[in-house]
């Protein structure tokens, strides 16, 4: 029974981290309709950044990580403005192309300059072990979980009580409707762009402290989709939701399968979970069911 509460805590660590990055897909897809495949590289991206500024610069952790998040935010509206701005009006599947062309030139650009190998942050926490009801907890994993949460909430208070996240809903909701209202439909979408890009930096950031740096980071974009389309893709709670299931059941099946089978389990099983649900809610667990009337 320990073993198995061991594996649901740092299977929440793990699901908090694909809620951050899931929140970014969803922030595009709610207010652009557009999947982007380059989220992953923006991830490692952001990591590699705070990285070089804490080792290279010497600047203490906690200004590393802010300075990335203000860098992140602009790339985002840099990314948004030259590259997927000039293709509006376009077909979604040529600005998608443009997603996955971009993800492929980042994680060229990343390994041109940082390299394959693993880099790892210095020591920033510490390695005493923390235990919580009997539950073996290190210390980032209990910081990561608290960042993870705290930045969920305070993205969440912003959609419902600021202006601009307001403004982002109701664009999600209906662009013509936003538009009529007087919404800057433009400045939403770079708005979405560059807080997807600061979540994905974070998520990077949060990763990057567990595991080290390396190209593995970029897939995680991809590990994220199941966790989208599992909680419904223009959900921002069903992307919390189906993150933090994706990450309890991707430890469990390491944990339990992965030492019977040889291994691999815990890379296909919330995949397969994915289609078992989808087969059963085919719009996924909070995602609107689109009737289409002829």
């Amino acid at each position: 029974m320990a073993f198995f509460s061991q594996l649901i805590v740092t299977g929440l660590v793990l699901g908090s981290v694909y809620s951050l990055v899931a929140l970014g897909f969803v922030l595009i897809y709610k207010s652009t309709s557009v999947l982007n495949f380059a989220q992953g590289e923006l991830l490692m991206f952001g990591a590699y950044i705070c990285l070089v500024l804490t080792v290279q610069f010497h600047i203490p952790f906690i200004w590393s990580f802010l300075l990335t998040l203000v860098f992140s935010f602009v790339l985002g509206l840099l990314m948004e403005r030259a590259l997927l701005r000039p293709m509006l009006g376009e077909s979604i599947i040529s600005i998608i192309m443009i997603t996955i062309a971009l993800s492929t030139l980042m994680r060229s650009l990343i390994q041109i300059v940082w390299g394959t190998q693993t880099k790892v942050f210095p020591s920033i926490f510490s390695d005493k072990p923390i235990y919580i009801f009997g539950l073996f907890v290190a210390e980032v994993h209990l910081y990561s979980l608290g960042i993870a949460m705290i930045c969920v909430a305070m993205f969440g208070l912003f959609f419902k009580f600021s202006s601009a996240g307001l403004a982002m809903r109701v664009t999600a909701f209906n662009q013509q409707v936003a538009q009529t209202m007087g919404i800057n439909i433009k400045r939403i979408f770079a708005l979405a762009w560059a807080i997807s890009a600061v979540v994905s930096s974070i998520g990077g950031i949060i990763l990057g402290n567990i595991n080290g740096i390396n190209n593995a980071l970029a897939i995680m974009g991809l590990k994220v989709f199941p966790c989208v389309i599992l909680g419904g893709l223009d959900s921002i709670l069903g992307a919390i939701v189906g993150s933090l299931i994706m990450g309890i059941l991707e430890n469990i099946a390491g944990g339990y399968l992965d030492p019977i089978l040889g291994g691999g389990v815990k890379e296909v099983a919330p995949f397969v979970f994915l289609v078992i649900i989808l087969m059963i809610r085919p719009y996924g667990l909070f995602g609107k069911k689109l009737v289409e009337r002829l």
